[in-house]
Order: structure tokens, then C-alpha cells, then sequence
């Protein structure tokens, strides 16, 4: 009995350490951003003069742990290590032209994070999307360029986490996300629409349908749907 009780105690200690490593990584990841972010625009001068608080919040989401039951925890928690890790990598290349000048950002540069050994695509294609069919991950996922949609100087917290989802959602397809021509009934999307066609016409609705479900302006009757190019440039203030 007295065995049991150690190891039940044990465990409840570990589960608190964990709750209490995840609380920490989102204040203090909402305080860097909120420090270091400016108009969806990063100071990645500043912060590659000064790397102590981005590398000392990486160190804490190394021994994070999040499952994918605790789905609300799992998503924010990855959402904000991609944004983090994609600032790393930009910060280790600094200075640089694009994250594409880097080779293999995205596909070989690992990230030790919550016990694993990751890339930014592994984090973005098998952890968030392969687990959740949810299209508004590409509103709130930057991968460092001026064509993503903008960064935002706080974390994504699982208290705020869906309203955050809904709001970047219409911000991005009620600004510079689309162009829109109503008088000849066309519209250019990010190259976002193009690349992951298949997340935005998921149930048999269209990429128009979907633009609809947040616009304001709705794009009423048949439009022509085309994308402009997408701006790798750095985001950088």
C-alpha cells in the first residue's frame, strides 16, 4: 500500500511539473512575441543580438510534454513552436534574404521539441495537419516571408486559442490574403490556396465556399479563382 502510494505520488508530481513547464512556455513565449513582434513584422536584429529569453523558451519546449488527446494544449503549444523555431532558424542564418536562401529550413533543420527531434515541415504537415483537418492552421502558421499571413505579437493560448484560429482566419481573407475584382468576378488568392487546395475544398465545398465562410464582402455569384505569387522575402521589421 505504502509502495503504491509513493508511486502514485510520484506521478501526480511529474504530471505537475509537465502542467507547469507548458504554463511557462506560454508566458513566456507570449511575452516574446509581444516583445520582438511589431505589424506582423519581426526584429530579428535585436533578437540575434540578444538570444537568451528565444533559446532559454526552445530549452523549455524541449522537455514539454503535449498529447494529442489534450488536443486544445497540442495545438497551441505546436503552433507556437513552429513560429518559434522558424524565428530560431532566421536568427541563426542572420542575416538573411529569404528563408528559402537557407537550404533546407524546412525540411532538414531539426528542432528539439517536446521530446522530439523535428523539422518545420514535420511540425506543420504530420503533427498539426495530418492530425486535424483544420484549414485556419495556415493563417496562424508563419514560415518567416512577407506572404505568410502576419505574425502577431502574442501567443496562441489554449483559453483563446479557437477565437485566435477564427480571427486570423478573417483577417487574412478580408485583407491582403486575396485580391478581389467584383466587376469582372475574379479573385487571386495566396499561393496558400494553391499549395493545399485539398484543405480548403475538404466535404465537397469549394475554395470559394470557403472564402465565404469569413468574408464580410461575400463573393457573390461566379467567380474566377486564380493565385498571385508569393512573397518569400523575410519578414523582418
Amino acid at each position: 500500500m505504502k509502495k503504491q502510494f509513493i508511486i502514485v505520488f510520484v506521478t501526480l508530481i511529474s504530471f505537475e511539473g509537465i502542467a507547469q513547464d507548458l504554463d511557462t512556455f506560454f508566458k513566456k513565449a507570449d511575452a516574446f512575441f509581444e516583445g520582438n513582434v511589431s505589424d506582423g513584422r519581426v526584429a530579428y536584429s535585436k533578437i540575434h543580438s540578444n538570444q537568451e529569453s528565444l533559446n532559454e523558451i526552445l530549452k523549455i519546449a524541449e522537455g514539454v510534454s503535449v498529447l494529442k488527446s489534450d488536443a486544445i494544449d497540442y495545438k497551441a503549444f505546436w503552433i507556437n513552436a513552429y513560429n518559434l523555431s522558424v524565428i530560431k532558424g532566421i536568427v541563426d542564418n542572420y542575416p538573411t534574404n529569404s528563408p528559402l536562401d537557407n537550404k533546407g529550413f524546412f525540411d532538414e533543420t531539426t528542432y528539439s521539441l517536446a521530446g522530439k527531434t523535428i523539422t518545420l515541415n514535420d511540425i506543420e504537415h504530420k503533427l498539426l495537419r495530418g492530425q486535424f483537418n483544420d484549414p485556419r492552421f495556415h493563417f496562424v502558421l508563419v514560415c518567416g516571408a512577407v506572404g505568410c499571413p502576419p505574425l502577431i505579437n502574442k501567443a496562441y493560448l489554449p483559453n483563446t486559442l479557437n477565437n485566435q484560429l477564427e480571427e486570423q482566419t478573417k483577417l487574412a481573407l478580408n485583407g491582403s490574403f486575396l485580391k478581389v475584382n467584383a466587376k469582372k468576378k475574379r479573385v487571386q488568392a495566396s499561393q496558400i490556396m494553391e499549395w493545399y487546395k485539398e484543405d480548403f475544398s475538404m466535404n465537397g465545398m469549394s475554395e470559394i465556399d470557403f472564402i465565404n465562410q469569413y468574408r464580410i464582402e461575400k463573393l457573390e455569384g461566379k467567380y474566377k479563382l486564380s493565385y498571385f505569387p508569393y512573397d518569400w522575402k523575410v519578414n523582418k521589421q
